[in-house]
């Protein structure tokens, strides 16, 4: 299920950017051992939001695995929350409502979104040249053109679950802008022993790296996530997002 955050206008370093391009919260479950769904999860929250949100998923016995950035200099300051439970599915739908009906609701976020910047982002980038150079085919939602691969080289579990491009085991990349004059932001997920040579990747390539951080407890093997943003020619841009898609996957399947 997709949590999109339309109820707020952001820039990244006075850049405007839609909510495709990085702020749609969501959660899905999947099936676990003994008959048990489990749920994962992330959710796209202001500064004020994240406090009331963590107790409300915590009183409702679902778990935090991880509260960090994926961007600078944005405005409003964003957060992102991943959430796992275990049980079922009805029951795990009924333990998020609470937290999910907080978002966009607490009364300073309410009036940090009014008071934000109502300026849209406008798309007009060549995205057939886009998706020659990386090697994949993307999606095109409003403004934004998205790239998102899954890890199929990888067999992931927790809890017995095969974890997949669904439940968060993907790399991505969201273009938005024009062919001279574009922005990307995106996600890399990696083996530990993946992640010096994709940073080294990314940086090479003039794309900044804004955090590392896991998203989930308990997998086997460990995932490692990377988020990374960019301005310049798009083409650039999806060079410096295809040498990162390079360095993964070299050291075998797992």
């Amino acid at each position: 299920m997709n949590v999109p955050r339309n109820d707020l206008h952001i820039t990244i370093a006075d850049y405007p950017v839609p909510t495709p391009f990085g702020f749609g919260g969501w959660f899905a479950l999947t099936k676990g051992d003994g008959g048990t769904d489990v749920m994962m999860g992330d959710l796209v929250l202001l500064e004020e939001e994240v406090n009331p949100v963590m107790s409300a998923l915590q009183e409702h016995g679902l778990e935090v695995t991880a509260l960090h950035n994926h961007f600078f200099w944005d405005k409003p300051r964003v957060f992102f929350m991943h959430v796992h439970g275990h049980g079922k599915a009805v029951d795990l739908a009924n333990e998020i409502k609470p937290a999910l009906d907080l978002i966009g609701h607490v009364s300073a976020a309410k009036e940090t979104s009014a008071s934000a910047s109502g300026a849209q982002a406008k798309s007009n980038l060549d995205t057939a040249a886009i998706a020659k150079i990386v090697g994949h085919q993307g999606e095109q939602t409003g403004a934004v053109y998205k790239i998102t691969l899954g890890r199929d080289d990888l067999t992931v579990k927790e809890m017995g679950a095969t974890i997949n491009a669904r439940m968060g085991l993907n790399t991505w990349a969201a273009f938005v802008g024009s062919n001279e004059d574009a922005a990307v932001a995106g996600d890399v997920a990696m083996l530990e022993s993946e992640v010096t040579s994709t940073l080294k990747a990314l940086r090479a390539h003039g794309l900044d790296v804004v955090a590392i951080h896991h998203h989930m407890l308990n997998t086997n093997p460990t995932i490692i996530f990377l988020h990374y943003w960019g301005k310049g020619p798009a083409d650039k841009l999806a060079m410096g997002f295809k040498a990162a898609l390079d360095e993964l996957g070299k050291g075998g399947k797992q």
